[in-house]
């Protein structure tokens, strides 16, 4: 049956949940983040997403489950992407598999990002307003490893890279919580990043360049893992670091692991009992994984994130109180 155009919905229309990162502008929602999340709605037998592709010199790699079937992966090489079902009641869930942190991905025009500009609904098709989180908030703030990189294949570029592997992501699903997930490959606490990214100390608080990181609410949890990219880190820097995050939530513990590789270890957790905050948390993660977890010797794989979401899980329960699902 052929499509027939019908309503069209912007991106912040209230039915449609977007989860993460995700900046605003005129018709648009932006992200630049592996693992953030898009989801709808809707009773019919055909959507159309729509994408503004361009100038991108990189496909971002999404995956789109409906129903909640097995996810398939779609490169957006196109500005749409149909979706056409049985008549009846369905869900989409869409996840950021990868933005290529090789090219430009901070400073608009952007040569690889998502860039949702909306649906269309086939003319039979209505979308519905779903339920909104109810879960806790959490916030990751990290490198490659947090992003996914490498933790399908040692391949360096998207092919081996996926956000909803990565540790963070896993963390997030076990508490059921609605997840910000931010990682940039190369980046440090003071080291810039791939694709133009700032360093951490100032790409904090921002979704990209000239568009700030809005919250509804504070996040229950920020979780820390920057540092194994630096070439030099002291515990006064880190500080530092740790008192930029805390001036923006000042009511949210936080936790910042040690690099699993211990790289600057004893400087993060001097840096830590120098802020002499009770809801700040330093936690080792010495032998979490070792080398044969990792795709190349430092990028967890698919196992080796999952070891490391087993690991942290007990141990946000604890510092929280928060009970996984």
């Amino acid at each position: 049956m052929a499509f027939v155009p019908g309503e069209v919905v912007a991106p912040g229309d209230p039915r449609i949940l977007l989860e993460g990162q995700w900046g605003h502008e005129p018709g648009l929602a932006i992200t630049v983040n592996s693992g953030s999340r898009l989801s709808f709605g809707f009773s019919g037998t055909g959507v159309q997403l729509l994408f503004d592709t361009d100038g991108l010199t990189v496909a971002p790699q999404l995956w789109v489950s409906v129903d909640q079937a097995e996810p398939t992966l779609h490169l957006i090489e196109q500005p749409v992407l149909e979706l056409t079902v049985p008549d009846g009641r369905h869900t989409v869930d869409l996840v950021v598999k990868d933005v290529n942190e090789f090219v430009n991905r901070w400073n608009p025009p952007f040569a690889c990002a998502v860039i949702f500009a909306g649906l269309v609904l086939d003319a039979t098709t209505r979308l519905r307003l779903g339920a909104q989180p109810g879960g806790p908030r959490f916030e990751f703030y990290g490198d490659s490893i947090t992003q996914g990189v490498r933790a399908l294949s040692a391949d360096p570029e998207s092919a081996g890279a996926d956000g909803a592997k990565s540790f963070a992501y896993l963390t997030a699903r076990a508490f059921g919580a609605t997840a910000y997930q931010v990682g940039f490959g190369r980046q440090g606490v003071l080291r810039t990043g791939n694709g133009e990214v700032p360093a951490g100390t100032d790409s904090f608080g921002w979704n990209f360049a000239g568009s700030r990181a809005l919250r509804i609410a504070a996040p229950d949890l920020v979780v820390l893992n920057l540092g194994v990219n630096d070439e030099t880190l002291t515990a006064d820097q880190y500080a530092g670091y740790l008192r930029t995050v805390r001036a923006a939530y000042p009511g949210s513990t936080i936790v910042a692991l040690s690099p699993f590789s211990g790289k600057f270890a004893g400087e993060i957790a001097a840096g830590v009992k120098a802020v002499e905050d009770p809801a700040v948390h330093y936690v080792p993660t010495d032998g979490w994984i070792t080398e044969a977890d990792c795709t190349d010797g430092l990028h967890p794989s698919v196992s080796g994130h999952a070891k490391i979401a087993d690991q942290l899980v007990p141990v946000l329960q604890r510092l929280t109180g928060l009970s996984p699902r």
